[in-house]
């Protein structure tokens, strides 16, 4: 929903762009642009410079404080520029005309409208750590690991396991990060939600592994091509690599924390892993992709103010377009779901939708919605797993969550666990989809909220935890 869905932002970014040219045209230069979400911008600058007609470049990100980023690859030929990087499961494509790249960023089965202009280059500037990251040295043990899946070729992922102090053989966690390529602190906009929630858990007696997604930052693989379920191995994964752990954490008290789209994998691995002791699920999803992505693009459009009108048509569109995805056959679904969005267009009264759905917009959406991760998201109903789930569960939200409806979807995740005999459900009074105070819930306020992760939820989750464990 971005978190786990489209519309969470999720790029640590490491692109590329670098390498041979054909061209007349000279675009040494930093260009700039900005993806859009939902009224939130990400601002991104590329550093281009050029030698003996091969091009190299950098990459800002200036609002995740992430400055001359390596570039690996770049073509600029006949006006047409691409840059890729298939590690990341990046790619750029755009026309330069009248001074500007007009194009389209896809990362990972998402895609968003991208221009770039020129600019003057991005001056670095230190960014303060958000009020609760931890400061070293911490009151307990920090070590590097790595394991490897081999249900995926044997990719290494990296990660950071973290143990209390004077606990012989604690509980353990695994945290599993929403949809989007994240890094193992789940960083996203300035916060480190899960740098937050390790170092809370661990001070409180519970061990913490936490790991960079496949094909991020020190992880290897391919994160482009992978759905939920191929997520769900590297979670086994990591649980083999714990019960080689003896020496400093309890094997038989290894327990999934999952956010967002890891509240949809920690029930897929509990089903298939007997000794999964126990699940927290922070935002996870109790119903159907399609519902999702409806009942969430919904209230999104509600909070930017759309004209009920526009709303109803849209998700009209909506059900119509996420059936064809489900049920694709190959490029004429696609251009189904492009005609569908061309209708909407001339529906729409409200003259920013209409901007937005340009004719690039349109055919971006019309690859996201049919990517492998997205069709099998809208195709998988939670309730598959839930029901076959025997171990304790937690399951929490926010109440001003707008992309993971808390009443709908806590609703039913109880109904769903009716197999497990330790059921606990929680809705928290004003926290967002990230577990932050918030005022409206909407997607606009996560960076401007200097809280990362409410004390209230941190308390409550650690409390749950050590009560059973």
């Amino acid at each position: 929903m971005q978190s786990f869905t489209i519309f969470k932002i999720v790029f640590k970014l490491a692109f590329f762009l670098a390498t041979v040219v054909a061209s007349a045209q000279n675009i040494s230069g930093t260009w700039k642009g900005a993806l859009n979400v939902q009224g939130t911008e990400l601002p991104l600058a590329f550093n281009i410079t050029e030698s003996d007609g091969a091009y190299k470049a950098t990459l800002d990100s200036p609002d995740q404080g992430a400055f001359g980023i390596p570039i690996d690859k770049t073509t600029f030929e006949n006006n047409q520029l691409t840059i890729t990087q298939s590690q990341m499961g990046m790619e750029y494509t755009a026309t330069f005309t009248d001074g500007v790249f007009k194009g389209t960023f896809k990362q990972s089965g998402r895609v968003f409208p991208l221009d770039l202009k020129k600019g003057e280059k991005e001056v670095k500037k230190e960014k303060k750590p958000k009020p609760q990251e931890p400061k070293k040295p911490y009151p307990y043990a920090s070590e590097e690991v790595s394991f490897e899946n081999a249900k995926a070729g044997n990719i290494k992922l990296a990660g950071t396991l973290t143990l209390p102090e004077n606990v012989k053989n604690p509980p353990v966690v695994i945290l599993i990060s929403g949809s989007g390529p994240q890094n193992r602190n789940e960083e996203l906009l300035g916060h480190k939600p899960f740098l937050v929630l390790a170092d809370h858990l661990t001070r409180n007696g519970i061990a913490v592994l936490r790991y960079d997604d496949r094909g991020t930052a020190k992880s290897e693989g391919d994160f482009g091509t992978a759905t939920s379920f191929d997520f769900a191995t590297d979670v086994e994964a990591a649980i083999a690599y714990l019960q080689t752990r003896k020496d400093v954490v309890d094997t038989n008290k290894i327990g999934l924390v999952g956010h967002s789209e890891g509240g949809l994998i920690a029930p897929i691995v509990a089903t298939n892993n007997t000794n999964v002791a126990f699940c927290v699920l922070l935002a996870g999803p109790g119903v159907d992709g399609k519902e999702v992505l409806l009942t969430q693009s919904k209230r999104a459009a509600e909070l930017e103010g759309y004209p009920k009108v526009d709303i109803e048509n849209s998700q009209e569109v909506s059900a119509k377009v996420f059936e064809i995805s489900t049920n694709y056959k190959g490029e004429t679904s696609k251009e189904e779901i492009i005609k569908l969005f061309k209708e909407l267009r001339t529906k729409m009264t409200f003259e920013k939708a209409k901007a937005e759905l340009t004719d690039e917009a349109i055919v971006a959406q019309a690859e996201m919605i049919t990517s492998p991760w997205m069709q099998a998201f809208l195709g998988y109903d939670p309730q598959t797993s839930l029901q076959k789930v025997t171990c304790p569960v937690l399951a929490v939200n926010g109440e001003k969550d707008f992309q993971v409806l808390p009443e709908l979807n806590l609703n039913a995740i109880e109904k769903g666990l009716k197999n497990s005999k330790d059921v606990t459900i929680k809705q928290f009074k004003d926290l967002n989809h990230l577990f932050q105070t918030s005022k409206t819930g909407a997607l606009s306020e996560y960076a401007t909220i200097e809280e990362t992760f409410a004390p209230v939820a941190l308390e409550y989750i650690s409390n749950w935890i050590n009560k059973r464990f």
